[in-house]
């Protein structure tokens, strides 16, 4: 029996790192899905289930971890040197925090989702725009102000016009997620037919 659940560990392993490297070019919608087939009917099911347009989804992710799995934000250092705490602890391709994550985990009954794979990372960013639709009356196809709800946290939203910071950031959300629907929709009807996968 040990040696069964070694086996099943290892393979599930196997089949995590065989789809966790980063694609060569993030900034191209058709050649992320074309890379990572898979991500695509990820990225469909939560727009069906949630209504938040794949673009946007990808958008997201590419500005908090630009679809590095195991992304991280970077230690503190003490005096320039010594590495400390990190500032936040957001992890994986949505970069979200624990808190929220356990939120998530929570409210979907999705128990078993980890932040370090893309089919709950999109998920879980279909559930958060949604509640961001309802509490903030966002729209879910406004990626500048679903960004700021994303970055600042519902409660925080209504001050975002002082953060010129984040603002920024938003605006760069809003260009690449354009960018991703015009990329998309030449290459939609191709991704939409069936593909036999083994992962």
């Amino acid at each position: 029996m040990k040696k069964i659940n070694k086996i099943i560990l290892i393979l599930s392993m196997l089949s995590i790192s065989a789809c966790s490297s980063i694609p060569s070019n993030t900034a191209d919608g058709c050649s992320i899905f074309d890379e990572r087939y898979l991500w695509y009917k990820f990225a469909k099911k939560t727009e069906k289930k949630w209504g938040t347009p794949i673009y946007i989804q990808l958008a997201i992710i590419r500005m908090e971890s630009d679809f590095d799995w195991l992304a991280r934000p970077e230690r503190q250092k003490i005096f320039k040197v010594i590495p400390y705490k990190r500032p936040s602890s957001s992890l994986g391709y949505s970069q979200a925090v624990k808190g929220t994550w356990k939120q998530y985990k929570e409210e979907t009954g999705n128990k078993l989702a980890s932040r370090i794979l893309f089919k709950d990372s999109v998920d879980f960013i279909g559930w958060y725009t949604t509640k961001s639709s309802q509490i903030l009356k966002i729209s879910k196809k406004d990626a500048f102000k679903q960004y700021l709800a994303y970055h600042e946290g519902w409660g925080n939203y209504k001050h975002y016009k002082k953060n010129k910071k984040v603002i920024g950031l938003a605006k760069k959300v809003e260009k690449q997620s354009k960018i991703y629907r015009k990329q998309l929709a030449k290459c939609s009807n191709k991704l939409n037919r069936n593909k036999y996968i083994i992962f």
